[in-house]
């Protein structure tokens, strides 16, 4: 599927779609039935895919890849990559429910814990009113329970599928299973579901603006996010400098060679 204009940082192609854009594409994948897989890349999940050959491949190999941090829209600004915009998933996720509910299309939740999972149902229906789900299972099955879970996605025909697991889990379950499944829209959106549940609170807009949401997660799940944040930040600046570096030589060799 061609979503229009693309860039490539770090030798990951990265979409320069807008934020209505994207929400007015998986509209019309909605609408066609055209299958479109959109992927959020933030700067944790770039810094992975150059050591995870196959989670590169699911990601390179979507339909939809959009800034999902604004590290990553930060550092293609620094490199000169125009027209990126940051499509936040959960915002984008938010938005998709709303056309939902507007609309009549039915999305299907798959991920986070069975309770989590029940407490995200009962916040979504009362958030968008008139939102009516094909259906719902959570992301602690057993592998030998996969096939059931996938008969009942399939069975209950979603215009949408959620799935809120972990990096590289879900890609890897939607290059295994996009096919079979054949739903219009899907997503991976991590741990969206623990926001819809109102177990997670999102920073506050002023941080998000700055760039620092990922701190206010560290803040809430220390344990948890603390060395996976600052240790692929770190290695995304390192990147992002030699890139720099490497720009600036470019630059330099090319002053000398026009002067000689």
């Amino acid at each position: 599927m061609q979503t229009g204009a693309r860039v490539t940082i770090f030798d990951t192609p990265l979409d320069t779609l807008s934020f209505n854009q994207t929400v007015q594409l998986a509209r019309e994948s909605m609408v066609t039935g055209r299958t479109t897989q959109q992927v959020s890349l933030n700067v944790a999940k770039l810094v992975k895919m150059r050591s995870d050959a196959v989670l590169r491949e699911d990601v390179v190999t979507s339909d939809i890849i959009s800034a999902d941090g604004v590290g990553i829209v930060w550092g293609c600004k620094l490199l000169g990559l125009n027209g990126v915009q940051r499509v936040a998933g959960v915002d984008l996720m938010f938005a998709i429910l709303a056309l939902c509910a507007k609309e009549g299309y039915r999305p299907y939740f798959l991920g986070a814990r069975p309770e989590i999972l029940d407490r995200a149902i009962e916040v979504a229906m009362a958030k968008w009113p008139g939102l009516k789900l094909a259906g719902a299972h959570h992301g602690y099955y057993k592998n030998h329970e996969e096939e059931s879970v996938l008969k009942d996605i399939v069975s209950s025909n979603p215009d949408c599928l959620f799935i809120a697991m972990p990096t590289p889990k879900k890609e890897r379950f939607l290059a295994q299973h996009r096919a079979r499944l054949n739903v219009p829209f899907i997503m991976g959106v991590g741990g969206s579901l623990d926001i819809v549940a109102e177990k997670v609170t999102r920073a506050p807009t002023w941080m998000q603006q700055a760039g620092m949401e990922w701190l206010y997660r560290v803040f809430q799940e220390p344990r948890r996010m603390w060395w996976r944040y600052t240790s692929t930040n770190a290695e995304f600046a390192v990147l992002l400098a030699s890139a720099l570096m490497q720009s600036f030589r470019t630059k330099l060799r090319k002053q000398y060679a026009h002067r000689n």
